[in-house]
């Protein structure tokens, strides 16, 4: 138990962070489009990638770096090009929540509000090819999920699977805490103003992350 609770505690240090993927996913949490979807591939992502460490592809990647440095190109432009969409419909507007008449709040009552539709939705293909890039284009999985991870779970011996349960559960917690939280954020983002702004966000986020992929590897 001790050792699944380290592993629990690792993944969760590794993935609550402000990253590319944990914005797409709250962002998806808000619109309520295709959570499941998203909340599934990041988790099942999440678990191959633990696994693989686990197994020893961490020495692989230590050997061949220049893995690396492709997935931190490959990632920055993906990020650029997500970045500049984002930035393109904070500058054009028009997005907003629709509300329905039977999700409003009677007066003086607490029940929150949530959007159940978005004006405009987005297929699912594009979710999905988006959130497998933003997950396996981004190095720093690579360098902190399969190397890191999977080093320190080869401490614990013949528990490292059990290290690696841990942290594929605090992957899965995370995913759906976040996914199906984000939809209470639903209130204040029913006007096209407040889309115009999260979106802007995001689109510092994206192409922030996108600048710092490259940075070390035009430093270096």
């Amino acid at each position: 138990m001790l050792t699944v609770l380290a592993g629990l505690g690792l993944g969760l240090s590794l993935i609550v962070a402000i990253g590319a993927q944990n914005v797409f996913v709250l962002r998806q949490g808000i619109r309520r489009e295709h959570v499941w979807a998203v909340v599934i591939i990041c988790a099942l992502s999440d678990a191959a990638l633990i696994a693989a460490g686990v197994a020893g592809l961490g020495f692989v990647l230590s050997a061949a770096p220049w893995l690396i440095v492709v997935a931190r190109w490959a990632g920055a432009l993906f990020l650029l090009s997500y970045g500049i969409l984002a930035a393109r419909r904070a500058w054009r507007g028009g997005e907003e929540l629709q509300v329905d008449v039977a999700d409003a709040p009677a007066a003086g009552s607490t029940t929150s509000v949530g959007s159940t539709a978005t004006a405009t939705r987005t297929r699912l293909a594009p979710v999905i090819l988006t959130t497998l890039a933003l997950t396996w284009l981004n190095p720093h999985v690579y360098l902190d999920t399969v190397l890191m991870l999977g080093s320190i779970a080869a401490t614990h011996g013949d528990d490292r699977w059990l290290f690696a349960g841990g942290a594929m559960a605090a992957s899965l917690l995370w995913f759906t805490a976040l996914g199906f939280g984000a939809r209470y954020l639903g209130r204040w983002l029913r006007t096209p103003r407040s889309w115009r702004i999260l979106d802007a966000v995001i689109a510092v986020v994206m192409i922030a992350i996108a600048i710092s992929l490259v940075l070390p590897v035009l430093g270096g």
